[in-house]
């Protein structure tokens, strides 16, 4: 068993309702895995701040139904408890299948919940209504027979005269109130162009926490919750895919301008092989010595545009390491660096590594959404008609397009053209708009250690035939 918490449509308070579901079971000692639905960076950030363990993404888009199911048995029964955060509303998904009759909440919360066979506890907005909760509750309940709805959370109560009022509108529905959260204006994380602020950029954040464990102490209904949050052991211990002889060392950007990493990648990578040595390129001045290959995930390098070009001999390092041959991946967050510079919302022009021969430039229109790419040539990931699925969330564009892109993308659930994407020039780049999650394809981390292997086996190769001519010349 483990529990779901979904909400009747985004905005309605899943996230404060998650950490403060969380924060409460910290509090008690218990040892409790998250896991969130779709292909969000930023709430599990939060949920691994009050856990202190990793939080787990739940998408069959970027992987698939067995992969999650296996995802979630491998890590659920590691710990006492067990929590999943939706996405949007319960039943918002993508469309999916070939049929007439098409899936529509396919990736859904509602999907999930399925695949898993959990139950779910519905979270209502009510600061703008009182018996309509009733409807609310009642048509989420039969929309879809095989969801198993365990009860309601009911957010943002302003009184005890609206809560009693909706307390008589639930009662007819039999329907248990698991929780009731007040209107907390002492509550809120603040949030920017692409959701919530990073827990990195919050000082006061553990203040925070800390009031969501006490309020949860006193808003919600233990007796009931702690039995279906309760983790169930499963004989199926993770299987890790096998690893070379000699380890390859990995430079990966990680601070405030580049932490959206999905956790399964990382682990992905050290199970095969890689030593991964986290570095800053905002504060350290160098990268990491004797690293074979370079990972940046995304994260917001536009809000720290003027630090990372004041660190002059960062940038210097990493387009160094790049015209060298060393094997790179960029990511969204990471290909604006690798260009040669960044036009921030205000219009200023910072410096960037200047490996890309173009200019990242911020703007007021978001790119969101699945991606079907279909690779055409091979680079450093994939091969040539390789078909990738990713998903892309940025308020930036590129001012020129690549004169070999790396893919020809469209939208997951249809055959609607999205371009060409992605820079794989130098040969040993891989920067792109497009986040992948490798849990599904293996074969990606594989074929980038295999390059970084084989580039640091060039290198020791040159370095032994110059120490030979060294010592014919002596």
């Amino acid at each position: 068993m483990a529990l779901v918490i979904a909400g009747e449509r985004s905005g309605v308070g899943k996230t404060t309702v998650t950490l403060t579901l969380l924060a409460s079971l910290r509090c008690r000692d218990c040892l409790v895995q998250s896991f969130k639905v779709g292909p969000d960076y930023i709430d599990p950030m939060f949920h691994q701040h009050v856990t202190g363990r990793a939080c787990r993404n739940l998408d069959p888009v970027l992987t698939s139904e067995a992969y999650i199911q296996q995802c979630f048995a491998d890590h659920s029964q590691l710990s006492e408890y067990a929590l999943v955060e939706g996405v949007m509303g319960l039943f918002d998904g993508v469309g999916h299948g070939q049929e007439k009759q098409k899936s529509t909440d396919f990736a859904s919360t509602a999907h999930i919940a399925r695949l898993l066979d959990l139950p779910v506890v519905l979270v209502i907005d009510c600061s703008r209504l009182s018996g309509s909760v009733a409807a609310i509750a009642h048509g989420y309940r039969s929309f879809d027979p095989r969801i198993k709805i365990a009860g309601v959370v009911l957010n943002r109560v302003g009184s005890d005269r609206h809560l009693s009022l909706l307390k008589d509108s639930l009662e007819p529905l039999q329907l248990p109130i698991l929780g009731v959260l007040r209107r907390q204006d002492n509550i809120t994380i603040p949030d920017r162009h692409l959701g919530l602020v990073p827990t990195a950029e919050l000082p006061e954040l553990n203040a925070l926490i800390d009031r969501l464990a006490d309020l949860g102490d006193t808003c919600f209904d233990w007796q009931r919750l702690l039995p279906l949050l309760k983790s169930k052991p499963l004989p199926s211990p993770p299987s890790s895919p096998s690893s070379p002889s000699s380890p390859v060392k990995i430079a990966v950007a990680r601070d405030r301008a580049f932490n959206f990493y999905y956790q399964d990648n990382l682990d992905l990578l050290q199970q095969l092989g890689a030593e991964l040595l986290f570095w800053s390129p905002l504060e350290d001045a160098d990268i990491p010595k004797d690293v074979q290959g370079m990972y940046f995930g995304g994260g917001f390098p536009e809000v720290f545009a003027q630090q990372l070009a004041e660190n002059i001999s960062a940038r210097d390092a990493v387009k160094t390491a790049i015209l060298k041959g060393m094997p790179t991946i960029a990511e969204c967050g990471g290909l604006m660096y690798l260009c040669e510079q960044i036009v921030d919302f205000e219009g200023k022009s910072w410096p960037m590594a200047g490996v890309l021969p173009t200019s990242a430039v911020m703007g007021g229109r978001l790119t969101l959404g699945y991606r079907r790419a279909i690779a055409l040539q091979d680079n450093l990931l994939v091969n040539t008609g390789t078909t990738v699925y990713g998903h892309e969330f940025h308020r930036s564009h590129l001012t020129s397009t690549p004169t070999q892109p790396l893919f020809a993308t469209s939208r997951y659930d249809c055959d609607e053209n999205m371009g060409y994407e992605g820079w794989g020039l130098p040969a040993n780049v891989h920067a792109s708009y497009v986040h992948l999650h490798w849990g599904e394809s293996v074969e990606i981390p594989q074929q980038f250690l295999k390059e970084c292997l084989k580039v640091a086996s060039l290198k020791a190769e040159t370095m032994g035939s110059a120490l030979i001519s060294d010592l014919t010349l002596c």
